[in-house]
């Protein structure tokens, strides 16, 4: 992957003009918009004092934030490419408090920036299915519970993650009620072409994927954790990844949050072998 550093980065964006007119082209690549008052496709030119831009006809004005996640927002826009920038470039992710050091602003706004940029992290708004061999497992995140490790015993306070990931691509993640039938196999329906290959532990519910049209093979985890080619290894190291990550950045992670956050990790394991940097990729979710 081609590296994207925070050189080239001030580079292209050196403030908050160059942002704007970025986010200009990015909506209006010919520079040509159907004036919503005027009703004509005309030629907008940049309004000096205001971050808009006007109609060369009527004058009336096109603000290129207007309906994305920057809108009505009164943090610089440099701030909020350079927040993406961020999100981005690090692997484990980076939290609230360190974005609220290292931009000057208040935690409460730096959060909110957070959780806008994470909601542009979620492959959920990718309608494509995942194919070939997909690994399916569930695992718990947060409620320390003393002297347990593991699965959620009765009556605990885990949080249930289920993924899904293919053999050398994307992945997906959903937080689920528990680890049941009926609140896994509609995300696998939802998700995962009929006819691929799933692979999985030996977790009662899976046992249901044949009838639903999915190939299916199981590795007995108290046995071993390869047989060949069956296993789920895959999954089991997006897992170590986003436990470690919300371990050592984030610490805890309140369970209505979860499913952004453990979006965030998918979004950038399932780009890890994009040749366009990761920031070019997220930048470019910017939509209105």
């Amino acid at each position: 992957m081609e590296r994207y550093t925070i050189v080239k980065f001030n580079q292209e964006f050196p403030d908050d003009n160059a942002c704007l007119e970025w986010l200009f082209r990015r909506f209006y690549p010919e520079g040509i918009i159907e004036c919503k008052i005027c009703k004509k496709p005309t030629k907008h030119h940049r309004v000096k004092s205001r971050p808009s831009y006007s109609c060369d006809v009527c004058g009336h004005h096109v603000h290129p934030t207007a309906d994305t996640i920057m809108h009505k927002s009164s943090t610089p826009l440099k701030l909020w490419f350079y927040a993406i920038y961020l999100m981005s470039s690090t692997r484990m992710g980076i939290s609230a408090k360190q974005l609220e050091r290292e931009l000057g602003v208040t935690y409460k706004t730096a959060w909110r920036m957070f959780k806008q940029i994470r909601s542009m992290m979620n492959d959920y708004n990718d309608d494509s299915m995942l194919t070939g061999t997909v690994e399916v497992d569930e695992t718990y995140i947060g409620g320390v519970q003393k002297g347990f490790r593991g699965r959620n015993p009765a009556g605990g306070n885990k949080t249930p993650v289920m993924g899904m990931v293919e053999r050398g691509g994307r992945v997906r993640t959903k937080v689920v009620k528990n680890a049941k039938a009926p609140s896994l196999m509609p995300h696998v329906q939802e998700n995962v072409e009929p006819g691929s290959l799933i692979m999985s532990d030996q977790l009662l519910a899976y046992k249901v994927l044949p009838r639903l049209g999915y190939n299916h093979l199981t590795i007995n985890h108290t046995e071993q954790y390869v047989n060949g080619s069956v296993h789920t290894n895959t999954i089991e190291g997006f897992w170590s990844v986003m436990k470690n990550g919300i371990r050592g950045v984030y610490r805890h992670v309140e369970p209505q949050y979860l499913n952004l956050y453990a979006a965030e990790y998918a979004w950038r394991y399932s780009r890890r072998n994009s040749k366009t940097p990761m920031f070019e990729l997220l930048i470019n979710q910017v939509t209105k």
